[in-house]
Order: C-alpha cells, then structure tokens, then sequence
C-alpha cells in the first residue's frame, strides 16, 4: 500500500486546482497550505456526485488540515491500514481526484501498470523483431561482411556478436550469397513471451522460422537453411541502454559445418 499512499500524494500535487492555487507555486507546503489544500478538497467535494445522498453522510465531505499533513508527511509502511477514519480519508481523497473510492483508484493504478507492462513487453519484442529483420539484411549482404549493421541491437562486447561475427566471416570469406529472388528467402518470427522480467535483464522466447537459400559465388553450389525452433534472447540494461547480449540459438553455425 505505501506506493498506493506515495501515488495519491503525487494525483493531489497534480491536480488542477491545486496546481492552479498558491500551492502549486511552492516546493515545500506547511501548516498554512495545507489549511489551503483542505479547503480546496471541501469545495471540489461539496459539488461531487459521489457524495450525494447516503455516501455523504458515511464518510464526510471534508478533511481537515491537520490530517492532510499527517497524510502527506508520514512515513507509512508497507501494510494495509485498517483504521476505518484513515480509509474513509483516503476515500474522500480519491474522490477529489476523480474516482469512486480508494478500491476504484487502486484498480486504475493496478490497470495502468498492466499497460505499462505490456509495453515494455512490446519493446522488447519489437527489439527481437529488428534484430531478425537486421539480420536478414546482414545476410542479403554477403559475401560483403559488415556486423556493424547491429550496433543498435547488440553490444559491442557481447559473446552473442563474437559468435555471430565468426560465423559469419567464415560464410562470406566461402563466398556466400543469399537469393532472394521471388521470394526464395524468406523468415517468419512469432510466439514470443518473456520468460525473465529484472530490472536490468530480460529473457525473451520466440519461435522463428527461417527458410534460407544460399548458393557459394564460385561453384554455384546451394545450401538450404529450412527450420523451425525455439530461440533465447537475453537482454540485459547497461549505461541505461537495452541491447542484445546473447543468443542461444540451436541451429547456430550449422551451415558452416557443411564443407
């Protein structure tokens, strides 16, 4: 709940007649603004439709100073409080802000930081997305050999680049081309999920399919690349910056076994 209670103070510092007030002019409140803040609250409450009828009776429509500074300047632990007086504050303030209750505004809270999930889940998926997008590219290059083409995906120093910067060489140093013709080459990438969620490291899961075709420049010989499989991505947060750090791949390198 301590975050709920930290969130609510921020909702009152930002509502719009607070902000609009004396108190959205000072960095630091005292007694005198938080008589201020609580009648500002009476009046926004006083016209409320959550308040009228049985509900206002049963909670109030005022908060009184002395509580709002409690409120704002208490330390409180991360536990439930059951005081019923300090749930029908909370109450009150959350119809300030423009919901029905407190259950109301932590479901919102709740629902918000569902969202917010999935769009750091869609980051980095987009982030699997581009890389296999990049290296299709880095593959329609060859036997041209540029792996700066992941600087934007990858660390520098990750084993993942080392690996894939071997491998690749080998296949280009053999002349290796990609046909794309018609549509020979081509890569599918879906099902992917997190399977690892830390604040400075991600595991992501996909399924990728990849049917390639690459003919050798001078003999004009082919090698088919046509699977199915499951890959890691590990990512991992470093100065701030999310990329790539390994891979693991179980078809990696495989055509460089073939002679």
């Amino acid at each position: 709940m301590k975050t709920i209670y930290n969130s609510i103070r921020e909702e009152i510092t930002k509502h719009s007649k607070v902000k609009n007030s004396v108190l959205g002019k000072v960095s630091e409140w005292k007694r005198s603004h938080y008589i201020i803040l609580s009648e500002i609250i009476k009046d926004e409450l006083s016209g409320s439709e959550e308040l009228k009828g049985g509900k206002k009776f049963e909670v109030g429509n005022t908060i009184s100073h002395v509580t709002l500074q409690r409120f704002f300047e208490n330390d409180y632990q991360d536990k439930t409080h059951n005081d019923l007086r300090f749930l029908k504050t909370l109450d009150k303030i959350c119809i300030f802000l423009g919901f029905k209750d407190l259950n109301s505004y932590i479901r919102f809270i709740r629902e918000k930081k569902q969202d917010n999930q999935s769009e750091e889940e869609e980051f980095f998926s987009k982030m699997v997305h581009d890389y296999c997008s990049t290296a299709f590219e880095f593959y329609k290059k060859f036997p041209e050999h540029n792996p700066e083409i992941f600087k934007d995906l990858v660390f520098d120093d990750s084993p993942f680049l080392e690996r894939a910067t071997q491998f690749s060489k080998e296949l280009c140093d053999r002349k290796f081309e990609l046909i794309t013709k018609n549509n020979r080459s081509n890569f599918e990438v879906f099902d992917i999920h997190m399977v690892t969620d830390e604040p400075d490291k991600k595991i992501l899961e996909s399924q990728e399919f990849w049917n390639l075709l690459f003919k050798v420049g001078e003999t004009g010989e082919e090698h088919f690349v046509n699977q199915l499989n499951t890959q890691i991505y590990f990512i991992r947060k470093i100065d701030n910056t999310w990329k790539i750090w390994d891979n693991y791949n179980p078809e990696a390198g495989r055509l460089n076994t073939k002679k």
